[in-house]
């Protein structure tokens, strides 16, 4: 049995990754850290009182709990810090908080290395595995498209904009087109075509009632293909954070994305 914790363990990623690690029979929630929730109960938060382990504000409450896994569903300005806790304290960490940067990602790979791989990270900007796929049919099908923007919509709460997901896959259709491709970028209205990564254009939609949507839309001479992704739920995001726990352990080094685990 896998001992998880879970950082950011009171917001609402955290709960919902709480209840499913205590609900699944291969893992053991035994610490949730999250500041100015110091003391307070975590199993009755996540509709199981029987689970004993209250809620700590300090990281080190990891090691008093022997936690193996560590779960960051925290915020953009501390995921770094507390990547480089995990690693530096031999603890796996699996990072779900979005706005890790391509050179975060290179220190990170620095940080393993230096330490003697007793650390293992996994870094997915999304765990629906239907997003997993999405981006990468849109790689496939980039190759004979020579255009593509994406549209990604959020919540209004998501902290930043654009989201992982999408520079993920925006990332991944300049790796992979034929062809680079850049289309008309007047403007009338400043930001009306969105951000430009390289020709991709992406733009960012927040509103109250959505959760996470992405579409990549790819256009050729005469015909469109809509490939796109819905999650009504955040509990559509649990089976791959679950898949990434379990797996880290055994999987040296630093990962990136939940498509090498599927």
């Amino acid at each position: 049995m896998i001992r998880v914790g879970v950082l950011g363990a009171a917001g609402r990623m955290g709960r919902l990754v709480s209840q499913a690690v205590a609900e699944d029979p291969d893992l053991a929630l035994v610490a949730g850290i999250n500041p100015s929730f110091d003391g307070k109960p975590l199993g009755p938060m996540i509709g199981h009182p029987e689970i004993d382990v209250r809620i700590s504000d300090e990281i080190e409450t990891l090691l008093q709990a022997e936690t193996e896994v560590a779960v960051d569903f925290t915020r953009p300005d501390v995921v770094m810090d507390n990547v480089r806790w995990a690693i530096e304290h031999a603890v796996h960490i699996v990072v779900g908080t979005t706005g890790v940067s391509p050179e975060d990602l290179e220190e990170i790979g620095q940080l393993l290395e230096k330490e003697a791989g007793d650390s293992n990270v996994i870094v997915a900007p999304n765990f629906a595995i239907g997003a997993v796929l999405a981006e990468r049919f849109a790689a496939q099908a980039v190759r004979y498209f020579p255009a593509a923007e994406i549209i990604e919509l959020h919540h209004d709460g998501k902290a930043d904009s654009p989201s992982g997901t999408s520079l993920s896959a925006a990332r991944r259709i300049v790796a992979e087109r034929a062809q680079g491709y850049r289309g008309p970028e007047r403007e009338s209205l400043k930001g009306s075509r969105g951000g430009d990564l390289e020709g991709v254009r992406v733009h960012s939609v927040r509103l109250p009632g959505l959760v996470a949507h992405q579409e990549i839309i790819l256009g050729g001479p005469g015909q469109v293909l809509t490939i796109r992704h819905d999650s009504m739920d955040r509990a559509s995001f649990m089976p791959g954070v679950l898949l990434a726990v379990k797996e880290v352990v055994r999987r040296p080094g630093l990962t990136v994305g939940l498509e090498p685990l599927l």
